[in-house]
């Protein structure tokens, strides 16, 4: 049975519709037609760049691509300081959407506090953590967190350690240089970074490159005048003196001279460039190059050589030296020995200094201060290197006699280390002090000259007798090489004053060249507070000067002078200071 409906029955579509209504639908439409071709053509065209630069925000990231820093090398091409690929992690506050699962395991990867990772909330861009290991970097990756980045980056390493840290120096974790070469030759090793712009997903995945990419330009390699085999034998060496005599500090410099190149430059305590968490300032100081102080009987030679050089005297002339007590307008000066009558050779060999402030005497101050002077005292140092200081040398004019004449042994002015070894290059190099430099060179240096040739090769031979059996530095000596050198011992001041006899501080050092006829290196030893026992420049640092001396010699393939073992006696022969 079938039903059949008519439609045309029903009142709804019998009932007429009103034209009002349908010109309104219409309307509507057309408006809301013409509402969004205005919106559009308002974001489109006549609002483009706002809405361009909030999607900028939002998305839109300019990526920081890093330069390799140039390597610093020493003479023979072993890595001193290089750069490593790293990650370094950070957030963006606005896309960062994590649960406290997620929250606990990024903070236990990258060793940071939950805290720090909550204070990130309200800022757009903070770092998390800096030049993270490869192997964190990819697992915190793996983790796919929303608003967690990471930036590829390059971490400092240095593979010489502690014992080359005071020259290379470090950087800071902007790849800046802070100490040493990496401070002083920064320009050089930083090059320029490159960039490019990106867009990224909210995970953070670049989907778009805005333009074009400006490459890095890489920092350029450094190649140093140090040699790391004798950097590392003096920094072990100094170290074991240092513990041995119980002292508080020790420094080394080795220079060629004849290129003026510094081979090595160590300091004792060090540290490690790569863990600084907590370095003191006394690991910090490079000593050899900062620290001044009176050199005591290391300058004796200075004196002596004015005193050749204006004809006042000869090797051979005699100088009495008393019963070892001097006496100038109501100051005494004394030896350690009765000494008598010595020639002026034995003054420097028995390190006198009554025969030494004598011979002072006879020369006028401004002399001196010219001489001193021009011997690199009370001058900074001409080499590109932080923290390089000039020392104390007082106005000639200042001086009265008694203060002449303990300057002419070592007291009223004050050097360096580093001072004290580039001003013994007038005796290496026949009478000419030659500049010092970092950088390898092959060419022998040119310098002032300030002493004549015969001048110098005396001194050099009252060295040698200095460094002698029978000389206060006994212990300088070397199997198979002839050397020369002064040993000096200085109190340190305490207060105003050098303390009490029983209650004071000493300094003390070794300068000396080797071979003697024709030297190739000059060596300055200092051992700062030996409490040990011993505290004479010629017990605690002329052993090292020897066997720095003899490991530097073979390094640089210098034939032996000597067919002969050195005979050291065994009695200890104390010198005055």
């Amino acid at each position: 049975m079938s039903i059949s409906i008519s439609y045309k029955s029903s009142p709804l579509l019998a009932s007429r519709t009103p034209v009002w209504r349908s010109k309104f639908v219409v309307a509507v439409t057309a408006v809301a037609f013409i509402t969004l071709i205005v919106r559009a053509f308002y974001i489109q065209v006549g609002n483009n760049n706002f809405f361009q630069k909030q999607g900028a925000v939002r998305f839109a990231r300019t990526l920081e691509i890093p330069a390799n820093r140039g390597r610093i090398l020493d003479r023979n091409g072993f890595i001193l300081a290089s750069s490593v690929p790293s990650s370094s992690i950070y957030a963006v506050a606005e896309d960062i959407e994590l649960n406290d699962i997620q929250k606990n395991r990024l903070t236990r990867l990258l060793n940071i506090k939950k805290d720090g990772l909550n204070k990130s909330k309200g800022k757009g861009f903070i770092w998390l953590k800096r030049q993270v290991d490869e192997s964190v970097a990819r697992e915190v990756a793996s983790m796919g967190l929303k608003g967690i980045y990471s930036q590829k980056e390059y971490r400092r390493e240095y593979p010489g350690g502690q014992a080359v840290a005071h020259v290379v120096g470090f950087n800071n974790v902007e790849d800046k240089g802070q100490e040493g070469v990496e401070l002083a030759f920064d320009e050089v090793l930083q090059g320029v970074n490159g960039f490019r712009r990106v867009i990224k997903d909210r995970m953070g995945r670049v989907v778009e490159v805005l333009g074009e990419t400006i490459e890095p330009r890489d920092g350029k390699d450094l190649q140093l005048s140090i040699d790391s085999n004798i950097q590392f034998f003096a920094f072990q060496k100094l170290k074991e003196a240092v513990e041995i005599n119980k002292a508080k500090a020790g420094s080394v410099v080795v220079i060629d001279a004849q290129t003026g190149e510094v081979l090595a430059l160590t300091n004792y305590p060090s540290f490690y460039p790569m863990k600084r968490e907590k370095l003191t300032g006394e690991q910090l100081r490079n000593r050899a190059v900062t620290d001044t102080f009176e050199p005591g009987s290391v300058i004796k030679p200075f004196t002596i050589a004015l005193a050749l050089e204006t004809g006042r005297l000869k090797p051979e002339s005699k100088i009495d030296t008393g019963n070892g007590r001097f006496t100038i307008t109501g100051a005494s000066i004394s030896d350690t020995h009765a000494n008598g009558i010595l020639s002026v050779q034995e003054v420097i060999e028995k390190s006198s200094n009554i025969g030494t402030a004598k011979i002072a005497l006879q020369l006028k101050p401004d002399e001196m201060w010219d001489f001193f002077t021009q011997s690199g005292f009370g001058q900074k140092p001409q080499i590109k290197f932080p923290g390089v200081v000039s020392g104390r040398l007082r106005p000639a004019k200042t001086w009265r006699p008694i203060e002449q004449a303990t300057m002419s042994y070592g007291y009223g002015l004050s050097a360096s280390l580093f001072q004290m070894v580039r001003s013994y290059t007038v005796f290496s190099n026949n009478g000419e002090i030659i500049p010092l430099t970092l950088l390898k060179s092959s060419t022998p240096a040119h310098g002032i000259q300030v002493l004549s040739s015969k001048t110098a090769k005396q001194i050099r031979t009252m060295l040698q007798m200095a460094a002698g059996p029978q000389g206060t530095g006994a212990r300088a000596q070397t199997i198979g090489y002839s050397v020369g050198g002064k040993s000096g011992t200085a109190y340190k001041q305490i207060g105003k004053g050098y303390g009490t006899p029983g209650n004071r501080k000493y300094r003390g050092w070794f300068v000396g060249m080797a071979p003697i006829e024709n030297p190739r290196i000059v060596v300055g030893v200092m051992i700062d507070e030996p409490s040990g026992g011993q505290y004479y420049g010629g017990v605690v640092a002329a052993p090292v000067f020897s066997e720095v001396v003899q490991q530097t010699l073979r390094a640089m393939n210098i034939q032996p002078d000597l067919n002969f073992k050195p005979e050291i006696i065994a009695d200890l022969v104390q010198e005055s200071s």
